[in-house]
């Protein structure tokens, strides 16, 4: 069993139910701020500015955010509840796209609210119970994932093991434990000396806020690297692995992930060092045969111009490219960890 080294999850369901308390991640890791989300703006401001992120933990706090919002909106009839979940649905739908488990969590709520009209006499309470407890289940179904992902993750690393990992895939993505980080924690709790380099993720700094402070907390011995090093660092042979996660899975293995995680592939590819993917089977897109249509985010041209800078660091006007994503090429993977197994190229997830 991984030992539980965070007091809290990065999100929680206040008693009640009215509120979603999160760990706000833009304010790290200067300061852990918990804020509480109770309205349809709080959500979308939530997933949109990252202040709560990962593909598994934003899934997460779409189920529960569309029953918070939808009992905090205090509608006096059902016909007005059927109104206002499609229109919450697709608003939360939109606020980040290439996040598989966002749509996929938002539909199981859907079906569940189909459900749940059925039942005979169903109040609206009774409605907004129902969507909670299935949020719930998504929760408890995604942290018996991460242990899996653990466990099988762990079969492919060895005592000593240096890993190198992109972007923050761990406890603070997740519901907890983490997809990427997952095995490194349970080799944490079974004494293993595994070391972590982490990439500082350019430009929103999630290796270097996110993953780096997560493994100091925990007391893993964890390096530091620009994004642009890891060429030098692989050709001195200095990893034994790579591990990311991940935020669309087509079902030929094609994989988007966060910018700069493809570099890191082909470099791997070179360099002969194994590329892990590691993720839930919920972020299998069962509609896409190959990454070639995954629509990719866009983000704002102020987080690479201005976002970490006292003053901007680059010319007014000048064009800016910025897509939060890219996709790492099926071939280019070793394997892929889901807590169903673990699936090596050519990968067939048909059926998982």
């Amino acid at each position: 069993m991984i030992e539980n080294l965070f007091e809290y999850d990065s999100v929680m369901l206040e008693e009640g139910g009215n509120a979603l308390k999160i760990l706000d991640q833009t304010r790290l890791p200067s300061l852990e701020s918990f804020i509480t989300l109770k309205s349809e703006s709080d959500f979308i401001d939530a997933v949109v500015k990252l202040k709560v992120r990962g593909a598994p933990a934003i899934g997460i706090c779409a189920a529960y955010g569309i029953g918070i919002i939808l009992k905090n909106l205090n509608l006096k009839s059902i016909p007005l509840v059927i109104e206002e979940f499609k229109r919450i649905k697709n608003s939360l739908s939109q606020t980040r796209p290439t996040a598989v488990n966002l749509t996929n969590a938002l539909d199981r709520i859907e079906r569940r609210f189909n459900e749940v009209l059925e039942i005979p006499d169903i109040s609206i309470e009774g409605i907004y119970r129902e969507l909670l407890t299935e949020a719930d289940a998504i929760k408890k179904e995604d942290i018996l994932s991460n242990l899996s992902i653990a466990k099988n993750g762990l079969t492919l690393l060895k005592p000593g093991y240096k890993i190198l990992t992109h972007c923050n895939a761990g406890h603070l993505a997740v519901s907890r434990y983490g997809t990427a980080l997952a095995p490194v924690y349970l080799a944490k709790s079974l004494g293993w000396d595994i070391e972590v380099f982490a990439c500082e993720t350019r430009p929103l700094l999630q290796g270097a806020r996110l993953t780096a402070f997560e493994l100091t907390k925990s007391k893993i011995y964890v390096t530091l690297l620009c994004d642009n090093m890891v060429s030098s660092l692989m050709s001195a042979g200095e990893i034994n692995a790579v591990i990311t996660g991940c935020d669309r899975i087509a079902l030929n293995g094609d994989t988007a992930n966060k910018i700069g995680t493809s570099a890191i592939a082909i470099m791997a590819k070179y360099y002969k060092v194994p590329f892990y993917i590691a993720g839930p089977s919920t972020t299998i897109d069962k509609n896409s045969v190959t990454g070639d249509n995954f629509v990719i985010e866009q983000r704002s041209p102020d987080e690479v111009t201005d976002l970490w800078y006292s003053e901007r660091m680059a010319p007014v006007g000048v064009k800016v490219y910025n897509p939060a994503f890219d996709i790492t090429k099926a071939e280019l993977i070793s394997a892929i960890i889901t807590e169903k197994g673990i699936f090596k190229f050519p990968f067939d997830f048909q059926g998982k």
